[in-house]
């Protein structure tokens, strides 16, 4: 059964019980009417029609709220049940009075019909009802425990997807890495090769030319020593540099923290002098009158940075509480400020 059927279902429930209820409010008026003006005294004959109609109002009442009740899936207790049952005896003894009264047994069991019939269909339509509430439940539970499925299955696809790509992706990063790992055996081997080339090499070359080498050994000694020579002057040369470069530097890091903690502390003793001027000006109390727009425009920066309301500011500085609100919006957002400060200056 879906929801379409469900909905059928309901409203000729509906539909047939309040025809029932109707039929039987409109017997009952046109039978109990007469009963009540033949024991009503004539000059409040007129009222006769009001009794079935408080009892059939109270069936009307127990009908709509059963439904709804039962809709919700409730229970309304004992007092529900006692209307209930209260209202259709009513309607049954109201309706049969007139001809037991008589010894009309007939009359007896045709009066009967409705009132018997309305309190049968208003039972029967609660249990109806309610079953359609526990149908109605079941069917949203299953939908619900479908469409949770429906996300799980969603849910693993996705996550055995992303897992696919994260293997391809970890698959690719070792083929990458293989590769890079074989061109760089490659490349060393080619380095070695060729080192061992020019190493063989040279040693030819130098077979070739020990000779000439020792013939201008003793020029090449002196030339060695004076480059000896050369050299240490310039490292020594060098070597000054560094150090003073090395001063230099050391000198210039001990001037900057010097200038930092000269900053750092001249910060902290005007931030500590910008909090006692504030405490100053809220420990002043409320003000008696208006203070100067300088000083109320002080007392409420200070409030602000202090966390006070604006209540609180206004009553330090003796402006209202909207001039106040201005000076705590323009130091929430400068350009606030600025706007005002352009329409001031006009």
């Amino acid at each position: 059964m879906n929801g379409v059927q469900i909905r059928s279902a309901e409203k000729a429930l509906s539909v047939g019980t309040w025809l029932i209820v109707a039929g039987a409010m409109l017997y009952s008026i046109l039978t109990v009417t007469p009963l009540a003006a033949s024991h009503t005294p004539s000059r409040w004959a007129w009222t006769a029609p009001i009794l079935p109609l408080v009892v059939d109002a109270a069936v009307v009442i127990v009908v709509r709220l059963d439904a709804v009740l039962a809709r919700l899936g409730g229970q309304g207790g004992r007092w529900p049940i006692v209307l209930r049952w209260m209202t259709g005896c009513m309607t049954l003894a109201l309706n049969v009075a007139d001809s037991a009264l008589k010894n009309d047994l007939v009359g007896v069991a045709v009066h009967s019909v409705a009132p018997l019939l309305l309190i049968v269909t208003a039972e029967t339509g609660l249990a109806y009802r309610r079953a359609i509430t526990a149908a109605v439940n079941a069917l949203q539970a299953r939908q619900q425990a479908e469409r949770d499925a429906r996300e799980q299955a969603a849910s693993q696809r996705r996550e055995e997807a992303a897992r696919l790509a994260r293997e391809q992706r970890e698959h690719a990063a070792a083929l990458a890495r293989e590769e890079r790992e074989h061109a760089a055996v490659l490349a060393r081997e080619q380095r070695e090769h060729e080192a061992r080339m020019a190493r063989e090499q040279a040693e030819r070359d130098d077979r070739m030319r020990r000779e000439e080498r020792e013939r201008v050994q003793a020029l090449e000694r002196e030339e060695r020593q004076e480059r000896e020579r050369v050299e240490r002057e310039r490292e020594q040369v060098q070597a000054e540099r560094e150090h003073q470069a090395r001063q230099a530097r050391e000198q210039a890091e001990r001037e900057q923290r010097e200038r930092t903690e000269r900053e750092r502390r001249e910060r902290q003793e005007r931030e500590e002098q910008a909090a006692r001027e504030r405490a100053a000006l809220l420990s002043a109390g409320p003000a008696t009158g208006k203070q100067p727009e300088d000083v109320a425009r002080a007392i409420v920066h200070a409030a602000y940075v202090e966390g006070l309301s604006v209540r609180a500011a206004a009553e330090l500085c003796g402006w209202s509480v909207g001039w106040v609100s201005s000076r705590y919006a323009a130091l929430r957002d400068p350009s606030v400020g600025g706007a005002e400060l352009a329409i001031a200056s006009r």
